[in-house]
């Protein structure tokens, strides 16, 4: 039978490698990337001195109130991610913790990454317009629309962007503006169909949004749920299938008819 000292010098040769293990963990680098909330932007108006919409071959409308694109800010591909980090941000609202090769394709440069953020950006402004103008009914050969907003990558701003387009052209067809003149955020990305598509980051999302102003946030339908887990006071949720629901849910939103809630 061991003695209790034997027992005890047993226990701290067991217990040396686990230690050994856990310093190591907390210093190594971990396999994760931690966001929070980015910038948001009015693509109804200016990004570094030149407007985020252009439109030429059909009249502009003069638009009130703010259609503001969200954002999520991730540490860099090579930022090295430790156990505090992790930890620290397990703990907080304003930051998530994400598997790195969700947010940064495995085996890529920072060049290749950034290059494909870009082109994810401009099919998404591809699909915007031709969204925005098929449910119009009209044709990209008689109405030219041009889309800037720099240092910002992905596809998430789809829908905002196919937004502002019908706000400046018809608005909420009856002379008044989609927004009511208030604040409106979002996220999703658009097909040329009209349909929205989830994205992720949409609880950060949510609050850069309050950060920044809105009282309205249009949430892919898919997505409700992660939204409201950190839904700040004040931001009405509206969840959205399609550009056709978006455009009728802000102008119900004016009108003060029943709106469609997460």
């Amino acid at each position: 039978m061991l003695s209790r000292l034997s027992r005890l010098r047993a226990l701290l040769l067991c217990a040396l490698p686990v230690l050994a293990l856990f310093a190591v963990t907390a210093f190594a680098p971990l396999p994760f990337t931690i966001a929070l909330p980015g910038s948001t932007a009015d693509v109804l108006g200016v990004d570094k001195g030149r407007p985020v919409i252009t439109i030429s071959g059909a009249p502009v409308r003069k638009t009130s109130g703010q259609l503001r694109m969200t954002t999520i800010v991730a540490t860099a591909p090579r930022s090295d991610v430790g156990l505090g980090d992790v930890v620290d941000a397990w703990f907080r609202s304003d930051r998530a913790v994400l598997p790195h090769d969700s947010v940064y394709p495995a085996g890529k440069s920072d060049r290749e990454i950034e290059k494909r953020n870009l082109g994810q950006m401009r099919m998404s402004q591809d699909s915007a317009v031709a969204a925005a103008l098929n449910h119009l009914g009209r044709s990209g050969k008689d109405v030219e629309v041009k889309l800037h907003l720099a240092d910002v990558g992905g596809p998430s701003a789809g829908l905002l962007f196919s937004l502002g387009i019908v706000d400046k052209l018809v608005g909420d067809g009856e002379g008044g503006d989609l927004t009511g003149g208030e604040v409106v955020a979002g996220t999703g990305t658009i097909d040329p169909d009209g349909t929205v598509g989830a994205v992720g980051g949409v609880s950060l999302k949510t609050q850069a949004a309050a950060r920044d102003g809105a009282t309205v946030f249009l949430v892919p339908r898919a997505e409700c749920g992660d939204a409201l887990a950190t839904r700040p006071d004040g931001l009405r949720l509206i969840p959205v299938a399609t550009l056709k629901d978006a455009v009728a849910s802000l102008k119900a939103l004016d009108d003060g008819a029943r709106v469609p809630s997460c």
